[in-house]
């Protein structure tokens, strides 16, 4: 019997693959620059990741793709940060590599691998964020992953605030405000532009109170989002994934749990746990891979 699928997660700046068992462990990977300069050599670098693994053994790939999702039809939709457009992308890998793939957001793939092997394991709901690039997510419903329309990155916190990023139109968005692009920007107006996110989050450690205030309504903005996602699900648990997610916790967490004890409904506010994802970079990667099993079973 067929006991490994190929994982694969498509991000902005990296594509990650590697053999994935039935317990989400990964045993082989693989990595390389997205390149984003058109659609067909994405395409292309895709296929080729997948084909450096591929044997045998492998039963089925997964994916996990920066773009909205038609399930139904097996199609990508519009990407903000990538040249991804509308294609019959299930059926494009399926042909080209004789197996069955599975085909999802990439954030709906991370909240699946943390809520089966990762920080959300033993929740019956759980909600992810994740801060990166941009900010994505996914929500658990009842042991089930929501498959649907989940762009929580795009949950409004402020009418007709700043321009979303990419090709959003939308403004005011929890990505304009959360991501760790964001971030950069703010590190950019308070330290000139070679400062970082990165190099915000050291000053603010380090005792700086611009750095500090900075960070602090960042999580704010957080909490209103983390808010608006506890009063429409009642998760047991929010996690807090993406690089700057977890780099950052320590300092957007705690103002961030002060808004949701505010704007969610009692006793909800009080009762969520928010906590770190576990599975670093590997979540993306993982959760293709135990959505690819989810495709065979």
């Amino acid at each position: 019997m067929q006991d490994r699928v190929i994982g694969v997660d498509l991000g902005g700046t990296k594509i990650l693959a590697g053999l994935v068992d039935r317990d989400g462990a990964i045993e082989a990977r693989r990595e390389v620059e997205t390149p984003v300069r058109s659609q067909e050599a994405l395409l292309e670098a895709l296929g080729a990741i997948v084909e450096t693994l591929l044997d045998d053994s492998v039963a089925a790939v997964g994916f996990g793709v920066p773009s909205q999702i038609d399930q139904r039809a097996g199609r990508t939709g519009l990407a903000v940060n990538i040249p991804l457009g509308n294609l019959p992308f299930r059926d494009l890998y399926a042909q080209r590599f004789g197996r069955p793939v599975a085909l999802e957001n990439d954030a709906n793939a991370a909240a699946y691998a943390e809520f089966a092997a990762g920080a959300g394991r033993g929740s019956e709901t759980m909600a992810m964020l994740t801060l990166g690039t941009g900010v994505g997510g996914g929500i658990v419903l009842d042991g089930r992953l929501y498959r649907g329309w989940a762009e929580v990155g795009h949950l409004v916190v402020e009418y007709d605030g700043p321009p979303c990023q990419g090709s959003c139109t939308g403004r005011g968005h929890l990505e304009s405000f959360c991501s760790g692009h964001a971030a950069g920007e703010l590190a950019r107006r308070l330290y000139g532009p070679p400062a970082t996110a990165v190099e915000l989050c050291a000053a603010a450690r380090e005792g700086d109170r611009a750095a500090a205030d900075a960070l602090d309504l960042l999580g704010r903005r957080l909490g209103a989002g983390i808010g608006s996602l506890v009063n429409l699900f009642d998760p047991d648990v929010v996690v807090i994934g993406g690089g700057f997610g977890v780099g950052a916790f320590d300092l957007v967490v705690p103002p961030a749990r002060e808004v949701v004890r505010r704007e969610a409904l009692a006793p909800a506010g009080a009762d969520v746990r928010i906590v770190p994802a576990t599975l670093g970079e590997d979540a993306g990667l993982v959760g293709a891979g135990l959505l690819a099993f989810d495709s065979i079973s």
